[in-house]
């Protein structure tokens, strides 16, 4: 059953955000342009952060930042943007300089892009890490939080994952984001950098691109459906992730950055701990967007399992909620709710846009739901 009751945040979030508007501190976001990372920085600066962004734009957007920029009166001061690529020592040693926390996202994501082009995968995600490992060390930051990913579970049988037990990898993806691990593990070991790795499962949510071969599931069914077109499932629908909501990243970010040391040199899950198939999916979706589309009654284009994909995906977030005081604000529905609305009130082009449609299918897909 999934959750469909307002968000909440938790009264120790709650702290974790008033002690940053007391205390403010100077961060770096790599692949701040990104989905993720742009949501990040939109948040540090609602905080009045000092934010530095790094990205070289080879999968972020100049609009995801514009998105951020135009929501906020901001003192010019506390954002500045580094064109650049992690790849490069001496760029990340510039965006390093200064800074107290790294919460680093700059990456290739995407499985079966890593299988028609592992070098290139290696390239971004294990030398440019090591990069980013290097220049933070050297520039004396107090915490690097990094994104990490469900993939390094592989093909193991333990559902829900845990941290500690994980299976055999099935994509050059899934072995950079390992191999990440145990770098920055051999960093707090050997250097003293505190590191804390945040396994992401499908995270969703409001600027996360639906064009392109490598797009996420749901920006990817929403972008469709919106066009009148089939959405593509691969494989019988009966394939499950854990769905989480961008919010819940963001707080898993900024928890890590300031949880305790004890909670550091470590992996947590961040998740909902719940399980989503395909196949509900696509009836949530096409329910929360009945009424707005031309194609909503159509039914999903079914295709082969991909290789490298995993069958079964759930988390527990016991480790996250215990050592970082981790509470999804947000579960599937909610979730849904907040990016349907997104999408449906103009942000993605509309051929009969209506002003004030992100209350009313929020509204719509909650009742239909829940």
């Amino acid at each position: 059953m999934h959750r469909s009751s307002r968000p909440t945040i938790s009264q120790h979030y709650q702290r974790v955000l008033d002690e940053l508007l007391d205390r403010p501190r100077a961060w770096l976001v790599t692949g701040a342009a990104g989905f993720i990372g742009s949501s990040i920085v939109e948040q540090l600066l609602e905080l009045r952060q000092t934010v530095i962004g790094l990205d070289n734009f080879s999968t972020g957007s100049q609009a995801n930042l514009d998105d951020v920029l135009s929501r906020h009166t901001i003192e010019a001061p506390l954002f500045k943007l580094i064109r650049g690529d992690i790849r490069d020592l001496d760029t990340c040693r510039e965006a390093c300089s200064g800074v107290d926390v790294v919460l680093h996202h700059a990456a290739l994501g995407s499985v079966p892009r890593s299988i028609q082009d592992p070098a290139t995968t290696n390239e971004v995600n294990v030398s440019g890490f090591l990069n980013m490992l290097i220049a933070t060390h050297e520039a004396g930051a107090s915490r690097f939080v990094y994104a990490s990913s469900s993939s390094v579970y592989g093909d193991t049988s333990v559902t829900p994952q845990v941290e500690e037990r994980t299976g055999k990898l099935l994509s050059p993806y899934a072995v950079s984001k390992a191999t990440n691990e145990q770098y920055a593990n051999v960093f707090q070991r050997i250097f003293g950098l505190e590191v804390i790795g945040l396994r992401y499962f499908n995270v969703f949510g409001r600027r996360q691109d639906p064009e392109g071969d490598y797009a996420a599931v749901i920006p990817r069914w929403i972008a469709s459906l919106l066009r009148g077109e089939p959405c593509r499932i691969f494989g019988d629908g009966e394939t499950s992730r854990d769905f989480c909501y961008i919010a819940n990243a963001v707080q898993a970010n900024l928890l890590a950055a300031t949880a305790d040391a004890h909670a550091t040199n470590d992996v947590y899950n961040i998740a909902c701990g719940d399980s989503t198939t395909l196949n509900e999916l696509y009836r949530m979706i096409r329910l929360g967007l009945a009424g707005f589309t031309r194609g909503i009654a159509a039914d999903p284009s079914y295709e082969p399992f991909r290789p490298g994909d995993i069958r079964e995906s759930r988390a527990s977030i016991d480790k996250a909620r215990q050592r970082l005081g981790y509470e999804p604000s947000h579960h599937v529905s909610n979730g849904l709710s907040e990016t349907l609305a997104w999408y449906v009130s103009g942000n993605v082009v509309l051929e009969h846009h209506q002003p004030g449609l992100n209350a009313v299918v929020g509204a719509k897909f909650l009742e239909a739901v829940g």
